[in-house]
């Protein structure tokens, strides 16, 4: 009889949604119990599909998690698996290594969470007993592999490895418990249930080595589909993946390419077209998109110039095509004109700003006013800027691009009016 398994990591449950939160209180408000709603989804799968276990690969927290809400919540939750009689496994993660929830709550007798020492939780079915392998890390910070901790295969079993692990590493995310593919292929367990990295990758090779990604996107730098696997372990010990999507709000960029357009409706008809396009290639309940309009058009100074007409005309369209939410308009727009030189001041006077805007002497006083701005603000609104040099650096480039590209519209209003 096959043996079946729900694996998801890195539900950062209650994790807040900021950005959004400044930019869209409405929107906030829709999404801002999203990895609640994202649990409750997989819960829901386990049941319907009457899987044997639920493996949790760390991060069911985002940190030291105190409300009694979620308390609650999660408690409800698990005893919906413990009354189907379905096992949960969990590892501890880097965000949840510290929380209070995690160490106080009181959970089912038919929930595991695995401690600091590596061991294995046996669970046991007609033509399959299955060995399931865990380690919990109790410090935030993990600098070393922790493989060589977890004991090798049981005998006569399939044989299942829990781990939170960044693998060789991921852009955007914290080393923790690095290791090598290759080792985790030739450790001998059929299958690795992973964690911390959010982007859902399987691995090839010899064994299973599974990274689900996160079952819930929290900003737009976590676009796409978020998904969890459902695992089926068949009698001649075989293994087959499925994705099941999970995400209750799916974040994704668009460009739309306006080149041409002669006409403010000719603009509207493509941000229609392009977004009515995207939504029904989508199945989550909600559709949060960060629009950019791209292209030569001789309505670019219009568009720099009223562009909150814009992002509120895209909002409308967002709205009856179903639940399609505006995140954020960008505009990367240029004027089809050409112009002799000499022949057209304000042209004359953006290539100039242009220019300026490229030499360090202006670039260091930029930084200095953004650096005097962002000392004023509030914390927990100082991000805005960026969070590193890097971050910083590209919010100047964008600030000096699109500085002169208002300037130039303002300009050329006022030339036309």
């Amino acid at each position: 009889m096959a043996f079946r398994f729900v694996h998801t990591a890195d539900i950062h449950l209650d994790s807040p949604l900021r950005s959004l939160a400044l930019r869209n209180p409405e929107l906030a408000e829709v999404v801002g119990d999203a990895s609640r709603k994202a649990l409750i989804a997989i819960v829901d799968l386990c049941l319907s599909e009457r899987v044997d276990a639920l493996i949790i690969a760390g991060d069911l927290y985002d940190g030291d998690q105190t409300s009694m809400k979620t308390a609650r919540f999660l408690a409800t939750q698990m005893s919906r698996l413990h009354e189907a009689g379905i096992k949960v496994l969990k590892v501890r993660g880097n965000h949840d290594a510290l929380s209070r929830i995690s160490k106080q709550l009181v959970f089912p007798d038919s929930v595991t969470i695995f401690g600091g020492r590596a061991s294995a939780v046996i669970l046991r079915a007609p033509g399959n007993d299955v060995a399931f392998h865990g380690l919990s890390f109790s410090q935030t910070r993990a600098p070393e592999s922790l493989l060589s901790k977890y004991a090798g295969p049981s005998d006569g079993m399939v044989n299942v490895g829990i781990m939170h692990t960044s693998l060789a590493g991921a852009p955007g995310h914290d080393v923790y418990a690095p290791c090598n593919v290759a080792d985790l292929h030739g450790h001998g367990f059929d299958y690795w249930a992973l964690g911390h990295i959010h982007s859902r990758t399987i691995h090839a090779g010899s064994r299973k080595v599974v990274m689900p990604g996160m079952p819930q996107g929290r900003d737009i730098n976590e676009s796409g589909q978020k998904s969890v696997s459902l695992v089926t372990v068949r009698d001649d010990r075989s293994i087959e993946i499925e994705e099941r999507a999970t995400s209750i709000a799916q974040f994704e960029r668009l460009d739309v390419n306006i080149s041409g357009a002669i006409e403010w409706h000719d603009v509207v008809h493509a941000i229609r077209s392009a977004l009515e396009e995207l939504r029904s290639s989508i199945f989550s309940p909600h559709l949060v998109v960060r629009l950019k309009l791209v292209g030569n058009t001789s309505l670019a100074w219009q568009i720099i110039r009223d562009q909150d007409l814009l992002l509120a005309e895209a909002e409308q369209i967002g709205e009856r095509t179903g639940s399609v939410w505006l995140e954020k308009l960008d505009i990367d727009v240029r004027t089809l004109e050409e112009f002799v030189d000499g022949a057209d001041p304000v042209q004359e006077l953006a290539q100039t700003m242009r220019s300026n805007a490229r030499s360090e002497a202006f670039r260091e006083q930029a930084r200095a006013l953004i650096h005097r701005l962002v000392d004023e603000l509030p914390p927990e609104v100082r991000d805005f800027a960026g969070k590193d040099e890097s971050e910083a650096n590209d919010f100047l480039e964008r600030a000096l691009s699109e500085g002169t590209d208002l300037v130039t519209a303002r300009l050329r209003e006022r030339d036309l009016q």
